[in-house]
């Protein structure tokens, strides 16, 4: 069951915030707004319209139109769980899928160092880019050129971005994550952690999950969270490592 954390307003703004910041431009609507980026036309990670607990939900179909029509899919987020669900019969209607993403805060103890260093992203463009297929099989390449290149985007997002990765004895990066972090506001996110497949099950996530939670708590971040899907295994084996649901934000997808 998904509960209401102290934090996830902050987290919220945190989100807010990033998705603003990382865009090339932004369309204002009421209670809404669209993110845009041509350079990452294929990602909607950079193209898509993020709603909060003011929006009307019969109004989001066209706002979504209005934003994205120049696109072959449709992409909408709604952070506030009320306007969420509030938004579910209309924007069905108008045509779109909705799914549901975790929000997970960590309330464990700060572990120790994991081990993993920062690194840039040259280093992780031949991994990121291997690890696409595995998760999106059906993707042309020049759709998995945007979703690699987009990080270069993410460095805008935050008062400090940092990629992490974590390495084989024979220097092969095994593991990596981004982490994305406000110290002036207290809020870190760790995003996008993945293992090279070869090396599933080696203990190679936990150590880049370990460093990226030691880092923010060293930059004076005391709000750390991450994202999951809820259908998706990943979330159960967060709450081991100290994650618990904190709220959920709600996805819609027309193509």
């Amino acid at each position: 069951m998904t509960t209401t954390a102290p934090e996830l307003p902050r987290i919220h703004r945190f989100l807010s915030d990033f998705h603003r910041r990382q865009a090339a431009r932004t369309v204002e609507f009421p209670g809404a707004f669209a993110v845009l980026d041509d350079a990452y036309r294929h990602s909607r990670g950079n193209n898509h319209v993020l709603a909060g607990g003011d929006v009307d939900p019969e109004a989001l179909p066209g706002y979504t139109e209005e934003a994205l029509g120049h696109l072959p899919y449709r992409f909408a987020y709604v952070l506030d769980e009320t306007a969420a669900a509030a938004c579910v019969a209309p924007m069905e209607k108008a045509g779109y899928r909705h799914a549901t993403t975790l929000i997970m805060a960590h309330h464990g103890p700060v572990p120790e160092h994991g081990g993993a260093r920062e690194v840039d992203f040259d280093e992780l463009r031949g991994p990121v880019t291997a690890s696409w297929p595995r998760f999106a099989p059906q993707a042309p390449p020049e759709h998995i050129r945007d979703l690699v290149e987009r990080r270069v985007a993410r460095r805008r997002g935050a008062e400090d971005v940092r990629f992490f990765a974590v390495h084989t004895p024979e220097g092969e990066v095994a593991a990596w994550a981004d982490l994305y972090m406000d110290p002036t506001t207290g809020v870190a996110q760790i995003e996008d952690l993945v293992t090279v497949e070869a090396h599933l099950g080696q203990g190679y996530a936990g150590r880049v999950l370990d460093t990226a939670l030691h880092e923010a708590a060293a930059a004076g971040c005391a709000t750390r969270f991450l994202t999951a899907f809820a259908g998706d295994w990943p979330h159960r084996w967060y709450g081991r490592k100290g994650f618990a649901i904190a709220g959920s934000v709600a996805r819609f997808e027309r193509v």
